[in-house]
């Protein structure tokens, strides 16, 4: 019994990657404090994710800009001092560098030693010190400059905005600081013309600056839908396979139990039939009077009850025996040819006497003509008696039992064992095709079993490649339908013609019309041979 204790414990033990809703509580807390402590509305890992992309797209542009900026340092000095366009240049390239220093370090660094805002701050503060010297460039030869270097402070500024909002969206506040002073210098060298046309230039920038950034924002509202469209991908490949980790233990759990539960009841059932044997063996010695006559009729009569109730304890044995062996996986076929019909004529022969007993009408209906099928003869048997059995015993007195023998349209053979009994509900037939499973109805109609013949039918039919099924309505009856399929039906072979007969076969008939052959003309006697020869 310690096996039973053993399977008892595995079933109440919780797995130990089961939720816990108090841990799922706790970590959604320490999620929303996060969040008013770094006082946004994104989560933390979001918030990584978003700075790490930041860091990403400006190593990818470290030599778009410094490129921009020698471009733009050569066009300044057509109308500003050389010295002047050299130091902007220079300072540009320094801020540079160290933003693509610290981008570096940044991923060089492990996620876990990464403290995001203060990692924001440091991007904010480098990015802050690049707008201002973008900005700068708009006073270089402040003054000194004609119409079109104010043309070209504005192309500069859009070419710049439209860079900046392509690398920096994911971070709306780096993206602000880095293009705001640009935007300031350039109005504010414009407005200072005192010109209507540069005013005009000045609103456009303004105008031009506002626009980009409502698609930079639209850009990252895109990053950050991506990140919780992946986030809720993660988290639901993590509960998939969190479900199937707990699921193929339970299974495993469920097939030892099982195992274990089949290996119990064989060794418990061996273990009882042993003794079983010897006590049936003694009761019908003494029923039978084998040894001489008993002088006490009670003690016959006591024996004779010994015997039939050990019979029909051991038939109960068997049936558990068989149920275990057939979970177990180590029940065996011998297939050998036969006849079903015949297995359901020698099944009758054997219940009729409890038929005629309570006065049951049983009708037989066979196919003309059925084959023979490739199939285990014991277990067909065992098929056909259970069957047989359970329409006797639900069956009430005057019914009806019909056994009959058909042929499928897909080739194979059916029997239907259909009764007159109660019936079944329907929301009870899953419970009784299930071990020791029996009806409500069947407890006040019918006489005792153990609830263990459907299964075994069920087990044994799907052995052969077949189907069961039980049909059943409510006050009318019920109807048992086993199909073999068609693999399992021999078809017959035509006669093989007795050996030497290929002599005496008849000849073949003469076909109605045949060419005549074509006359040869005879022009004379052949040279060299007799006259009458030739004649012939």
């Amino acid at each position: 019994m310690q096996g039973g204790d053993n399977i008892t414990g595995a079933h109440t033990q919780p797995h130990p990657r089961a939720k816990d809703p108090r841990a799922a509580m706790q970590a959604h807390i320490r999620e929303i404090r996060a969040r008013l402590t770094q006082g946004t509305t994104l989560k933390p890992e979001f918030e990584y994710e978003l700075l790490a992309m930041f860091v990403r797209n400006e190593l990818s542009a470290r030599v778009t800009l410094p490129l921009l900026a020698v471009i733009f340092s050569l066009s300044i000095m057509f109308w500003a001092p050389v010295i002047q366009a050299s130091a902007w240049l220079a300072m540009i390239i320094s801020v540079k560098f160290f933003m693509i220093a610290a981008c570096r370090k940044f991923l060089a660094t492990p996620r876990a030693d990464i403290h995001v805002d203060t990692w924001r701050k440091t991007f904010f503060w480098l990015e802050f010190a690049s707008g201002i010297i973008w900005g700068g460039m708009a006073v270089i030869g402040f003054g000194t400059g004609d119409a079109a270097s104010h043309v070209f402070m504005l192309a500069a500024l859009i070419v710049l905005l439209a860079i900046r909002m392509t690398f920096a969206s994911a971070v709306m506040t780096i993206l602000y600081v880095g293009t705001i002073p640009m935007t300031l210098a350039v109005v504010f060298r414009l407005l200072m013309q005192g010109h209507p046309f540069y005013v005009a230039m000045a609103v456009m920038a303004i105008g031009l600056h506002v626009y980009f950034v409502f698609l930079a924002k639209g850009l990252n509202s895109t990053a950050l839908a991506m990140l919780e469209f992946r986030a809720e991908k993660d988290a639901l490949i993590a509960e998939i396979e969190e479900e199937k980790s707990i699921s193929d233990e339970a299974r495993r759990r469920a097939e030892a139990a099982n195992v274990a539960k089949s290996r119990f009841l064989a060794t418990m059932s061996h273990e009882l039939r042993t003794p079983l044997n010897a006590i049936l063996g003694f009761s019908e010695v003494m029923k039978c009077e084998l040894l001489g006559p008993m002088q006490n009729e009670n003690y016959k009569e006591y024996a004779g009850n010994i015997h039939d109730s050990g019979r029909h304890l051991l038939q109960l044995i068997n049936e558990i025996l068989d149920l275990s062996r057939i979970e177990a996986g180590r029940y065996e076929l011998h297939e050998e040819p036969l006849r079903l019909t015949d297995v359901v004529e020698d099944c009758l022969r054997l219940l009729h006497l409890r038929a005629e007993s309570k006065g049951l009408q049983v009708v037989l209906e066979f196919a003309k003509g059925l084959d023979q099928i490739w199939a285990d003869e014991r277990a067909i048997r065992q098929i056909c008696l259970n069957l047989m059995s359970n329409a006797l015993k639900f069956t009430p007195r005057g019914g009806r039992i019909t056994l009959s023998v058909s042929v499928t349209p897909e080739g194979g053979q059916m029997l239907t064992v259909k009764d007159t009994g109660p019936g079944i509900p329907k929301e009870e037939i899953p419970r009784v095709m299930q071990a020791f499973g029996q009806g409500s109805l069947a407890h006040q109609t019918a006489e005792g079993g153990t609830g263990l013949g459907l299964p075994i039918v069920q087990n044994l039919v799907a052995l052969h490649g077949g189907t069961f099924d039980l049909r059943s309505e409510l006050r009318k009856g019920t109807e048992a339908v086993v199909i073999l399929p068609k693999s399992r039906v021999l078809r017959a072979m035509p006669p093989l013609q007795p050996l030497g007969q290929e002599r005496h076969r008849q000849p073949a008939a003469s076909p109605l019309w045949r060419p005549s052959p074509r006359p040869r003309p005879v022009e004379g006697p052949a040279k060299g041979l007799p006259q009458s020869t030739a004649a012939r």
